[in-house]
């Protein structure tokens, strides 16, 4: 059983969404000494100038300003390291991810912080921990030549040092999704705690 579960929900729906159903029954069949929960229904700031200028200046040179414009990529970045399971909803918008979990993701990919520049190219520092990806689309098959979201996911989690990703799909909900829907529940009964 994990001890501490960041639970990610990323679908702009707040109700009647695949992805909040599916993440919710992960962390429960997982469960956990302690649930983070974070809700990107809840918009996070984009990046902007002045943010990515306090993120490259020095921690000991930053002002107050910096500090401040920082404060909630820290906190994301704390509730990411207190975890050892990370637990994502993810719907495919438009064949990609929606902006709220790119926006997330701009706010913890942060050099010297999540990950690290080396002779032999970026390594990540958030290692030995396990993200499980609740995925759900209309009509895009997961891992099909045009799931950008899938594959950018894994893609971006192993970036910053988390490699072991799981895969729960309700894809092409369009077609079928009483099979689909019980093709993903099934598949989270199956997932080793």
């Amino acid at each position: 059983m994990p001890r501490t579960i960041l639970h990610i929900d990323a679908s702009a729906r707040r109700t009647a969404s695949t992805t909040r159903e599916l993440s919710g029954q992960i962390v429960r069949h997982l469960g956990a000494d302690r649930v983070i929960r974070r809700d990107l229904a809840s918009p996070l700031p984009l990046l902007t100038e002045d943010w990515i200028n306090a993120n490259f200046t020095p921690a000991d040179q930053r002002d107050a300003v910096q500090r401040d414009l920082l404060a909630l990529s820290d906190k994301l970045v704390d509730e990411l390291r207190d975890a050892d399971t990370i637990v994502i909803g993810l719907p495919i918008y438009n064949f990609s991810v929606p902006a709220a979990f790119k926006a997330w993701i701009d706010l913890v990919a942060r050099a010297g912080v999540t990950f690290a520049y080396s002779e032999n190219g970026p390594k990540g520092l958030l290692e030995g921990k396990r993200a499980i990806l609740a995925i759900a689309s209309g009509g895009t098959a997961v891992d099909s030549e045009i799931d950008f979201a899938t594959g950018y996911a894994r893609h971006v989690l192993g970036f910053i040092g988390i490699h072991d990703v799981e895969v729960i799909a309700a894809d092409r909900m369009a077609l079928d999704p009483e099979a689909a829907l019980k093709n993903a529940r099934d598949a989270v009964t199956q997932l080793a705690a």
